[in-house]
């Protein structure tokens, strides 16, 4: 080895050796273990597929899950096929109303927010879902179907030990106060707006 290479190497060491200091200080603070609230939102592609892989990890250490999907369309998504099919152990609930901007009926979604948000509530109240998904939320508050105050203060007072991942674009700010974790997906650029079409196993 060249003496430039040993040089190298040495730098190399020495700069591993302090990120493994700030790492090693980082996870010695994080000392608090509870549940946590994560909010996914952003105008990107990934929010929902994001919660979904969190649903996994659960699921792998044998915890019980609950999603609630607030917005969908009509057509069948492959997670949805997956949890249905394969997880059955997942409860599993979809608004099933299809998107609020195909329905054009206020009244109606509000009713079927409301009547959704009635199977939520009992999740964040109950000790024994590790984790609860509720897809597309923000949706829900940024079209005022849902009372904001009342969906926080569910939030708020679930148990200790429930972490909660809510995803969906705008309708946000007062979740963004409260979340632990706060994930914005930028869009750079999404195949659809250069005309191709949405593709079974990855879109859906």
């Amino acid at each position: 080895m060249s003496e430039k290479q040993l040089k190298d190497e040495q730098r190399h060491k020495q700069k591993m050796q302090r990120q493994k200091k700030r790492i090693d200080a980082s996870i010695a603070g994080a000392n608090e273990d509870r549940g946590v609230l994560i909010l996914l939102t952003g105008d990107g592609k990934g929010k929902t597929s994001s919660a979904f892989g969190m649903i996994m990890r659960a699921l792998g250490y044998g915890y019980r899950v609950g999603v609630v999907q607030f917005i969908k369309g009509e057509q069948l998504s492959g997670e949805e096929l997956f949890l249905k099919d394969v997880l059955p152990q997942v409860d599993f609930y979809q608004m099933g109303t299809g998107f609020t901007w195909d329905t054009q009926d206020r009244a109606r979604d509000i009713e079927a927010a409301e009547k959704t948000w009635s199977v939520v509530e009992p999740m964040l109240s109950d000790h024994s879902y590790h984790l609860v998904i509720l897809d597309e939320i923000t949706y829900m508050l940024s079209f005022k179907y849902l009372d904001e105050e009342r969906v926080i203060n569910a939030l708020t007072a679930r148990p200790r030990n429930q972490s909660v991942v809510l995803t969906g674009r705008g309708g946000g700010t007062a979740i963004r106060e409260i979340a632990d974790t706060v994930s914005e997906v930028k869009e750079v650029r999404h195949a659809y707006n250069s005309g191709i079409k949405a593709r079974r196993g990855v879109d859906f």
